[in-house]
């Protein structure tokens, strides 16, 4: 039998069994980067997920050793433009040539992720390794967040590239700790994370699918619709505070970042186009050196 929202699984991978559909970003060799093709495939299968009757709750893990480690970002600067042939390119949008068709195309892709906040089936999503830029994008989308002890998350990008354009750190740690993570770039570990409230949990790495599994299997035992009504209730909160709003606003304003003429975006781009992302980042983030916060009040 065929599925009726998910179409292909070139880039994910995707199995319900026992209450549970697993979804899982399938580009080891990447790192689970986010390209346009992973975000429609991500699209199509939460959607297969919130519809089916043999599923009560979503694990969304990445393959291999990373969750995501972001956008791809050779999409983005190399101009990975759609490959269909049957249209004339030029009778369209640019991807990003004028602020408006740059917040038009953020706005597409957002509308592939923000549907995780309107699903009626919790998402839980379970993080290692990295967890990076675009990565955290889809981490913090998600009703429940759990995280290896030594995974690193982070916004990197803020350093040079834009602001996230689905930004909803302030609702998982509050204002200080956002701007101290979009202010420089630096990452934390998941267990400190966990400290700062930013995931709810942090388990050793070798422990995190057994704790995963326990979480989903505990919320999947619950039936779909009782689920679904607490998902609802807590994430009309968010939006009464805002949060549908801010994600607007925040791909409007990435849009404007990326219009930034100041030295380090100039050289990153000047970087991307002559000697490539390797080099770009590894300029970027070269002022920062391990770029990695330690906490030291919260410590037992």
């Amino acid at each position: 039998m065929g599925m009726k929202w998910l179409k292909s699984t070139e880039c994910i991978s995707f199995e319900v069994r026992d209450n549970v559909a697993r979804i899982t970003l399938n580009r080891p060799e990447k790192r689970n980067a986010l390209s346009g093709q992973t975000l429609r495939e991500l699209h199509q299968a939460l959607l297969e997920a919130d519809d089916r009757r043999d599923a009560n709750v979503i694990l969304l893990s990445g393959e291999g050793k990373d969750f995501c480690a972001g956008y791809d970002l050779t999409d983005s600067y190399g101009g990975a433009a759609d490959t269909a042939t049957e249209y004339d390119p030029a009778a369209y949008r640019s991807r990003a040539g004028t602020i408006d068709d740059d917040i038009w195309n953020l706005e597409r892709q957002q509308e592939l992720t923000s549907i995780m906040l309107d699903l009626h089936k919790p998402i839980v999503a379970k993080v290692q390794g990295n967890c990076l830029a675009g990565g955290t994008d889809l981490a913090f989308s998600c009703d429940i967040v759990l995280a290896a002890d030594n995974a690193k998350i982070g916004f990197p990008a803020a350093r040079a590239n834009g602001t996230p354009p689905t930004n909803l750190w302030f609702y998982h740690c509050g204002p200080q700790w956002t701007k101290r993570m979009l202010f420089t770039g630096d990452t934390i570990s998941g267990i400190d994370a966990a400290r700062i409230g930013l995931v709810l949990e942090a388990h050793p790495a070798e422990e995190l699918d057994f704790e995963a599994d326990e979480m989903v299997r505990r919320i999947g035992s619950v039936d779909a619709e009782i689920l679904s009504t607490h998902k609802r209730v807590v994430n009309a909160q968010m939006e009464l505070a805002g949060a549908k709003q801010s994600m607007r606003y925040a791909a409007e304003l990435d849009a404007r970042a990326h219009l930034s003429t100041g030295p380090r975006r100039s050289q990153f781009r000047k970087d991307m186009a002559e000697k490539g992302l390797k080099e770009a980042l590894t300029n970027r983030d070269a002022p920062f050196g391990k770029g990695r916060i330690e906490l030291r009040a919260r410590r037992p």
